[in-house]
């Protein structure tokens, strides 16, 4: 009966994320500051990740809350366990790390992408995220959130961009892998699979009349995303309304699996 469900005073609210200590890749540009400021604007405190020190210094001048940066390649091991034992030392943990950091090429068929650049696309997306995972999971307590930055690519690929989406669908897999080996640990692990936006990854797309008119086409509310569609679900899926959230795929996409 309905009078027998009760909701406790302290129910969190989605996207309550005050004084939790978050970590953002790829926070140099694009979604990643975007994801950096929403949170400092919702009360945690950033740590910041990319590889150039002075781009992440100039996003850090704007935050409203406290921050840290890590300036270095998300592919190196020992990076991302440096990162998160100076986490440790300076604010005691971690309690989200948001695997955000992602290249994709140009566009060009198989034949005409070379084994370097195959490489790279899955050694930046999927390895780089397994190893931050790996690093965060190993410093973070119950209550953990890991969270990767996936896309519609992953699920509905297009054509010439088939390193970009191979690297997207397998990291929906080793999300799904991580959550249940995390789960026992109270880490929960998810993917936010964005469609298509308005970002500077996107800007040629969106500049081509053809291929922008095609993705509008394909997208039900007809019009491309903007940045501050993203952010929510990254925050809900960071604050303790989650928690019972896992191996999910979360998709912000204005209805383009849809049609």
């Amino acid at each position: 009966m309905i009078n027998q469900i009760e909701i406790p005073e302290s129910f969190p609210g989605p996207g309550a994320v005050s004084g939790k200590r978050v970590v953002i890749t790829g926070a140099s540009r694009g979604l990643g500051t975007l994801l950096v400021h929403a949170f400092s604007q919702a009360g945690a405190a950033v740590a910041l990740v990319a590889r150039t020190e002075r781009d992440l210094k100039a996003v850090t001048e704007t935050l409203p809350g406290p921050s840290l940066i890590f300036s270095g390649d998300v592919t190196d091991e020992d990076f991302n366990e440096a990162v998160a034992d100076e986490l440790v030392a300076e604010w005691g943990g971690v309690d989200t790390w948001i695997c955000n950091a992602g290249i994709s090429p140009i566009v060009a068929s198989p034949l005409k992408t070379n084994a370097s650049v195959w490489r790279q696309v899955l050694e930046v997306n999927l390895t780089g995220a397994f190893l931050g995972a790996r690093a965060a999971s190993r410093v973070m307590g119950k209550g953990g959130r890991l969270i990767f930055t996936g896309s519609v690519l992953g699920e509905r690929p297009r054509k010439g961009l088939t390193a970009y989406s191979a690297s997207k669908a397998g990291l929906v897999g080793m999300a799904k892998g991580l959550a249940l080996d995390l789960a026992p640990a109270g880490i929960t692990v998810n993917v936010v699979a964005p469609g298509w936006f308005d970002s500077p990854m996107a800007e040629g797309w969106k500049n081509n009349p053809d291929l922008s008119a095609a993705i509008i086409d394909h997208t039900a509310q007809r019009r491309w995303g903007a940045p501050s569609d993203l952010a929510g679900a990254y925050l809900f899926l960071a604050s303790d309304a989650s928690a019972f959230v896992t191996g999910t795929v979360f998709t912000v996409d204005g209805g383009y699996l849809l049609l």
